[in-house]
């Protein structure tokens, strides 16, 4: 309707056009930041385990998503963040890691009949390998698909099936173990 960018930017008009371009553009780039960055924190918290470290993969995730684009999209910032994660962790590359064996008979796993805590399963969540930890959390906590999962880490899909399945059963055995501990200590 209106030419705003044709405007003088010497005139008050210009000048008040201009403030509000800036502004809004502002705004788009605060909701953004406000929409991705609980997802991001949590993200880098629960693979560095570290909230410092997390805050600066943050600021790190967001500066770089918002230096290459006005209005990052999710996928760019998923991008991005994997980026800054891969510097830290040896992601998708061969890790060492006790396999899970088909068959094996894990004990006391009836975790359905009990509550676990928070804080035990964050803490199990920390001794899977970074590979499994990431896959377990974009799939389990955050939602993502496993295709969606191997687009952005660029692993194939039937591989990130088995890296869950072994993730959650490093995650019951290991809920069950506290939960073991806790029963002989009560």
């Amino acid at each position: 309707m209106f030419d705003l960018e044709g405007i003088a930017h010497n005139s008050p008009i210009g000048m008040v056009a201009s403030c509000q371009m800036q502004q809004h553009a502002g705004n788009v780039q605060r909701d953004v930041y406000e929409s991705h960055r609980h997802r991001v924190f949590a993200l880098a918290f629960y693979m560095t385990g570290n909230e410092l470290e997390a805050e600066g993969i943050l600021t790190k995730t967001f500066i770089q998503a918002f230096s290459a684009a006005e209005t990052p999209q999710a996928e760019h910032i998923d991008a991005v963040l994997l980026g800054e994660l891969r510097q830290r962790f040896p992601l998708g590359q061969n890790e060492p890691s006790t396999p899970v064996v088909k068959g094996e008979v894990i004990p006391n796993l009836h975790l359905t009949r009990h509550n676990v805590r928070r804080t035990d399963l964050e803490e199990a969540i920390q001794i899977l390998p970074p590979t499994e930890r990431l896959m377990f959390l974009l799939r389990d906590v955050e939602g993502y698909s496993p295709a969606e999962i191997s687009r952005l880490i660029e692993i194939p899909e039937s591989q990130i099936q088995r890296m869950l399945f072994s993730a959650r059963i490093r995650l019951r055995r290991e809920l069950a173990m506290v939960q073991a501990d806790r029963r002989e200590a009560a």
